[in-house]
């Protein structure tokens, strides 16, 4: 069976419905009117999961309805998933179903996807994986030309690559991003291009030095960098950082510095409180950067206060957002610094609740 809300027919009616359930909100903090993405109806998914359920000789994807979580749902098709995946679904199941090597206490398995074609799939155990296993995944993923990567408790095996390569043009050029497998990435890679794309407009309004927050790989960090003299991007995540650091260098860009640092160290870093070591390998004093703008990308908990605190001492914010209603409590809670100039929607999960948005503020004279 498909994904249950997937209904191409009525997906301009949904999107509607979602803007329109939250729109006032917005309107009462003083946006205007908000730019609208759409995505693709179908086959925009880059990144599937789903358990594999185990009945006699049987085995089946499935996914779990959030309001009967013990009644597995069988999947057979998933429309919403790139083509890639949809065309290696059943074919890799065949092969695990074939292979007891692959087969034997396997209970999870995810695949991650990209606009330029690369592929991870990840298959996770409830066992460790000797090399029988090893040379049955090996052979499989030359068959299918694609990476795998084997995981049970305390154990990670990996055949090829543990990330993919994605290749995304948006307006300031084509950037190449290596993602890897455990790290953050955005699911809808149309709509992905379109929200950089929205925040180098964003971007065009500011000017002097970036600070980026919640930065992930650089998916908006390298872009982002051409609007600017200098960017200096936090993230928390050890796989995160790595791999911005590495795409950076892979994009000859020569602005970015990376940190890997918290929201609340950051605002005491700011307020020059105390020296951090972390920040020893920046060009130049924090202080003599001219960080104007911040960007943010935050979870869905959104901005807590430390961020907000830093967000009130800049000239421009820029904020993208996973969930609507923390976006509009930290707007509440800027409203006294700030203006929203800028006011947009992505649509990155269609069929769902869920809805991207982006503000650009300015602060009060």
């Amino acid at each position: 069976m498909s994904s249950p809300a997937f209904d191409p027919q009525r997906y301009q009616q949904l999107l509607d419905k979602k803007i329109t359930s939250i729109l006032p909100a917005f309107r009462a903090l003083g946006a205007p009117e908000p730019t609208v993405t759409s995505s693709p109806t179908e086959g925009f998914r880059l990144r599937a999961e789903f358990r594999l359920w185990h009945e006699d000789e049987a085995l089946h994807y499935v996914m779990f309805d959030r309001h009967t979580p013990k009644k597995p749902v069988n999947i057979s098709t998933f429309p919403i998933a790139c083509q890639s995946i949809q065309t290696l679904m059943p074919i890799i199941l065949d092969a695990i179903r074939s292979k007891d090597a692959l087969r034997n206490k396997i209970f999870q398995i995810e695949f991650l996807g990209t606009l330029a074609g690369d592929m991870v799939v990840t298959l996770i155990y409830h066992r460790k994986l000797d090399d029988t296993w090893l040379e049955a995944a090996r052979y499989l993923a030359s068959q299918l030309s694609i990476n795998i990567i084997g995981r049970s408790r305390k154990q990670k095996r990996v055949i090829g690559r543990d990330y993919v390569t994605e290749i995304l043009h948006v307006s300031a050029g084509s950037f190449t991003y290596r993602q890897p497998e455990q790290a953050f990435t955005q699911p809808n890679g149309h709509v992905n291009q379109a929200m950089i794309n929205w925040a180098l407009e964003a971007a065009s309004h500011c000017k002097g030095d970036l600070l980026e927050m919640y930065c992930g790989i650089g998916n908006f960090t390298l872009p982002l960098s051409t609007c600017f003299d200098n960017v200096i991007a936090t993230e928390l995540s050890k796989v995160a950082t790595a791999a911005a650091n590495i795409n950076c260098t892979e994009n000859g860009l020569e602005n970015i510095e990376f940190v890997r640092m918290s929201a609340e160290d950051m605002s005491s870093a700011m307020a020059n409180e105390r020296p951090f070591r972390r920040l020893a390998h920046l060009k130049k004093p924090l202080q003599e950067y001219d960080l104007s703008t911040l960007f943010v990308d935050p979870p869905r908990a959104g901005l807590d206060d430390k961020t907000l605190d830093i967000a009130r001492r800049f000239n421009k914010v820029i904020y993208i957002s996973c969930n609507p209603q923390t976006l509009l409590a930290n707007l509440a809670e800027l409203a006294s610094t700030h203006t929203i100039d800028q006011l947009a929607f992505f649509d990155q999960f269609p069929y769902t609740e869920h809805l991207e948005s982006g503000v650009l503020l300015s602060k009060k004279q």
